[in-house]
């Protein structure tokens, strides 16, 4: 399969785009083009209105033709000691550089956690405060109730009382009326 990649793609370099066009447009030329290649098979499908259609088949390839399309490697350059040293001081800069970088992005949220922090203790101490000086004006507002509260009972207590001893003095005095 891999072979026969290779000299699909061998073929397509050797059939120019142009080419390829001119073939579509007068197919005499295409005749004669296809004649050159002995491995590769187009035929024409004639199944659409808008235009041509052709089918590219490409046909096994021959043990003999293998050595033809035998891809060398480019020659590998030569790396020098100055290069190699180059790319490790790149190599470790950018890796300090990443490292650097960490650390400031760990730093703010650091910083960032702190101040959330210290906001909601600031939040915290406000809530408290509040509330304990809510208390302290209700327990006053309670206290002044009670006293009122006392002060009435105390009043209608004492009113009592004074009925009740004049009511006792008007017993007295009618009893001592009668007796006489």
């Amino acid at each position: 399969m891999a072979k026969t990649a290779i000299a699909y793609k061998e073929k397509m370099k050797e059939i120019s785009v142009f080419s390829l066009i001119c073939s579509c447009l007068y197919p005499e030329t295409r005749k004669n083009l296809m004649g050159d290649f002995e491995d590769l098979d187009i035929k024409p499908i004639n199944k659409r209105a808008s235009g041509q259609s052709f089918e590219v088949i490409l046909k096994p390839t021959s043990p003999v033709s293998d050595a033809a399309h035998c891809i060398t490697t480019p020659p590998k350059r030569e790396v020098s000691l100055e290069d190699i040293q180059k790319k490790l001081e790149a190599a470790e800069d950018r890796r300090k550089s990443q490292e650097a970088q960490v650390l400031r992005a760990l730093a703010e949220k650091r910083d960032h956690e702190r101040d959330v922090l210290m906001k909601a203790m600031e939040e915290n101490s406000n809530f408290s405060r509040m509330a304990e000086e809510k208390l302290q004006v209700k327990m006053v507002q309670i206290e002044e109730n009670r006293q009122a509260y006392l002060a009435a009972i105390m009043d209608r207590l004492q009113e009592k009382e004074r009925h009740a001893q004049e009511v006792r003095r008007n017993k007295e005095l009618k009893e001592v009326s009668v007796k006489a």
